[in-house]
């Protein structure tokens, strides 16, 4: 049965009901790992609390914070608040600086998980009438099927292509017509070289839901001038569910937190203290609802900032700006902290001279950091007198520099020299750390 996933009567739920239900959820879900999972009793009672001290959601201050450590350190169930016979899926993030970061889903589990998702979708007009085409990896990577199953709920038509063999996937989406795409926005950006360079045209393409890493509103608009399409966000992670956690509306000004089913609260990440409303700070979620992996005050290592008005289109979920940076991807040179994001702005800023293809490089030579950043030359540029390349390097060189607050060496390379990649990019080298 095909159902349109917009419950007005939750999402926009006056604030003061909303906190009523998510006091009495996060009280069941605080008793729920209280009682099974061995890290977070050591953890409360260390700090003399117990699930009797939890009444209303502003108790949440009292509770301890999670990290991804303590993911590692219980691998791979010992975070499970359930049997392990009532898990009927695991997902696991990506082990590349430690041991997988392991999540179970029971059946409930994956249901609200594909509500937050059909939710999302419904929320940046994909009908059910929709053809949606989903790039995002399939696998233990939630991107995939997390959109896989929210399409399928609203009554969509899902495309299971996963990542790879671009030219297949471009074929695909014009002869199935696809009028939503899925996938990251790095992906977006090598579909759209590789549209240019073929001469063709996706006439029906009309929605972009792009995510999994950091993207700023520059990139978002020239998404948009290369397909002739709206670019939506969507947000999550794994340890929380997957994608679904937040999403833009129609109106593109901030993702709105299921908070329903998820609580947000923004932190100074060096002080670990609450901040005021309105704040950038450290994005920390509480699950309300999860049986398999419930997790309370998780770090997500994301810097954003919340926006509590009520958004034109009537949902009154509270809404997230777009992803800064992460604490860990965060870099500090010679005393200033420098986030990709920033660098990117500065890039699409001169659009028609560069491309958004670029990697940033940072050593230490003679004890002081260095800052290079290599940018891809669109092809006029390239083909043109090496004094024009020269000036526009500058201008780059000039306008990072007001943006940074500090010199950074601008290289700018050939066309299509820089790694592409199908799933999240690493834009990073930094050889301090090698």
């Amino acid at each position: 049965m095909k159902v349109n996933y917009y419950d007005k009567k939750i999402e926009c739920m006056p604030r003061e009901e909303l906190k009523i239900l998510q006091g009495k959820r996060l009280k069941e879900v605080v008793k729920r790992v209280y009682e099974n999972v061995p890290m977070y009793r050591k953890k409360m009672d260390a700090l003399n609390i117990t699930p009797d001290d939890i009444n209303t959601i502003d108790d949440i201050v009292k509770l301890p914070l999670t990290t991804k450590q303590d993911l590692r350190d219980n691998y791979p169930f010992g975070m499970f608040a359930t049997d392990r016979k009532n898990i009927i899926r695991i997902h696991a993030s990506s082990g590349t600086t430690g041991k997988l970061t392991v999540v179970g889903y029971t059946q409930k589990d994956v249901d609200v998980w594909t509500e937050m998702v059909a939710r999302s979708l419904v929320a940046v007009g994909v009908k059910d009438t929709s053809t949606v085409h989903v790039a995002f990896g399939y696998g233990l990577f939630t991107g995939g099927l997390g959109l896989h199953y929210g399409v399928e709920k609203m009554g969509a038509a899902v495309v299971p292509v996963s990542s790879g063999n671009t030219q297949r996937q471009l074929a695909l989406m014009k002869d199935f017509e696809a009028d939503v795409l899925c996938c990251t926005p790095s992906y977006a950006i090598h579909l759209g070289d590789e549209v240019k360079k073929a001469n063709m045209s996706l006439p029906k393409l009309k929605i972009g839901i792009f995510g999994a890493e950091p993207w700023t509103n520059e990139m978002r608009e020239s998404i948009e001038k290369t397909f002739g399409i709206d670019a939506y966000d969507i947000y999550g992670l794994s340890e929380i569910t997957g994608p679904g956690v937040s999403s833009d509306c129609v109106y593109k000004d901030g993702m709105h937190i299921n908070e329903d089913h998820f609580y947000p609260e923004i932190i100074d990440g060096e002080t670990l203290q609450p901040l005021k409303k309105g704040e950038a700070g450290e994005l920390v979620f509480t699950t309300l609802s999860k049986e398999g992996i419930p997790l309370i005050r998780y770090r997500t290592r994301d810097i954003t900032k919340l926006n509590y008005e009520v958004c034109e289109c009537g949902r009154t979920f509270v809404r997230m700006d777009k992803v800064y940076g992460r604490n860990d991807d965060m870099l500090i040179i010679r005393g200033a902290n420098v986030f990709p994001s920033q660098i990117e702005s500065v890039i699409v800023d001169a659009s028609g001279k560069v491309e958004p293809h670029y990697h940033i490089v940072v050593d230490r030579i003679n004890n002081l950091d260095v800052l290079e950043i290599q940018i891809e030359m669109s092809q006029d540029l390239f083909s043109d007198e090496i004094s024009k390349i020269e000036k526009v390097r500058k201008q780059i060189e000039g306008n990072m520099q007001s943006m940074l607050g500090l010199g950074a060496k601008i290289t700018l390379v050939s066309p299509n020299s820089l790694p592409r990649s199908e799933g999240k990019i690493n834009r990073i080298t930094d050889k301090r750390k090698l």
